[in-house]
């Protein structure tokens, strides 16, 4: 008998976790994967943080409960989010001019943002992405609704950095009330932030041409090892006054990938006004998902509101950024050792999990099925997958897949 979803399609699969799947069926011994965001030891293993590993023990020992959650989430979680992003003496804390919501990580945050704006917004307004962004930027907006979706340079193909002027240009054109995403900090792909003077002029540009701000929070203490200059951006504008969303996730700078643990902060000029945002985030999230999983917001919750495990938590980042850095600054040496072709101090000019190589699509192919090193057609590599034993052997690969296809 023939299906009633016959005529359904097949969907492509996703290239990144389809790609993660052909890493992890290669037997090849020497194989190297590249191509996931998540922070690996110098074995190349997954990190649990000690810090995480004590604080669950202790939840553990707790016996607490598995009832279910407000729709908005856990509230100890939700003030002890608002705190990291915005500052202890953030005024708009104070004042009462935020609305939070516990998410399901970033990509949950993310989603709840598109959401909201989709329905306060006509689904034509311009949602301005960097190029190039993070893949699923576009699938959320898109899957909200959203029609139009527009791209600002952001990345410089002959500097490895920000192309700064072409940004400042295309934002400036963007029409008022244009949905803008700007990453915090750590940009994936790129690992190229803007300079702190930089994000003072795109804060004049923001506020001048009232565009609809989203900050994409996901790395927050992991690009520089310091929590408060990761946040910069977000507290220049909150400083200055403009409002805006933001989406964090505790995925890379606690380590909780699996838990799912998010939170999505405005900013708002008024008390009620958050209010109201805070209503109206739970009436998106009630239908969505109705509310979100306990366990990894109380361990955030845990790490963040004890001073002496908080402590702990930072020292662990500095460890797990100083890591990554010197795996920059190995992987640079090693592909100038060999003399490969071209200029590779971009590399330790970008920071945070990711560096967007310069090898084009052809390459990357060839660094898979030649010599499985796994990274994506793109030409980003996560540096939090390289070691020292592989570096060397990285790098090699890169000179021969430059060299053989020129």
């Amino acid at each position: 008998m023939a299906s009633k979803w016959a005529s359904v399609a097949t969907a492509p699969a996703d290239a990144l976790f389809g790609l993660l799947a052909k890493s992890r069926a290669d037997t090849c011994p020497t194989k190297v994967d590249l191509s996931v965001g998540a922070y690996r030891d110098d074995e190349g293993r997954p990190y649990l943080l000690k810090v995480i590993e004590k604080t669950e023990k202790a939840l553990a020992d707790s016996k607490l409960d598995k009832e279910y959650l407000p729709i908005d989430g856990f509230v100890p979680f939700r003030a002890e989010s608002a705190k990291l992003l915005l500052g202890e003496n953030s005024k708009a804390i104070a004042e009462n001019r935020i609305a939070t919501a516990q998410t399901i990580s970033g990509t949950g945050a993310l989603r709840v943002a598109a959401e909201f704006y989709a329905r306060f917004s006509p689904r034509e307004t311009p949602v301005y992405l960097s190029n190039p962004t993070w893949v699923n930027h576009e699938k959320i907006f898109k899957g909200s609704g959203f029609t139009r979706i527009e791209q600002y340079r952001y990345f410089h193909a002959e500097t490895k950095g920000v192309d700064f002027a072409g940004m400042s240009e295309d934002l400036k054109a963007a029409p008022e009330g244009s949905i803008v995403i700007l990453q915090m900090c750590a940009h994936n792909p790129t690992g190229a932030d803007p300079s702190k003077e930089e994000w003072q002029t795109l804060a004049d540009i923001c506020q001048q041409n009232k565009l609809n701000v989203i900050f994409d929070c996901a790395y927050q203490g992991y690009a520089t090892g310091d929590l408060e200059n990761d946040a910069y951006a977000v507290r220049l504008f909150e400083e200055r006054g403009i409002e805006f969303l933001a989406c964090q996730s505790y995925s890379k700078n606690m380590g909780l990938y699996g838990e799912r643990a998010g939170c999505i902060v405005a900013v708002t000029t008024s008390a009620d006004v958050a209010t109201a945002i805070n209503s109206q985030f739970k009436v998106i999230i009630r239908p969505m998902y109705s509310n979100p999983p306990v366990h990894g917001a109380r361990l955030v919750h845990a790490v963040l509101s004890d001073p002496k495990i908080r402590q702990e938590w930072t020292e662990e980042l500095k460890v797990m950024s100083g890591r990554i850095g010197k795996m920059r600054q190995t992987l640079q040496d090693e592909l100038e050792k060999i003399n490969t072709p071209g200029s590779w101090n971009h590399i330790t000019k970008q920071i945070g999990m990711f560096s967007f190589t310069g090898l084009n699509a052809k390459q990357c192919d060839a660094m898979v099925d030649k010599h499985h090193v796994y990274m994506m057609k793109s030409g980003r590599i996560s540096i939090a997958g390289l070691s020292e034993k592989t570096c060397a052997q990285v790098a090699a690969a890169m000179k021969d897949v430059i060299t053989t296809s020129e």
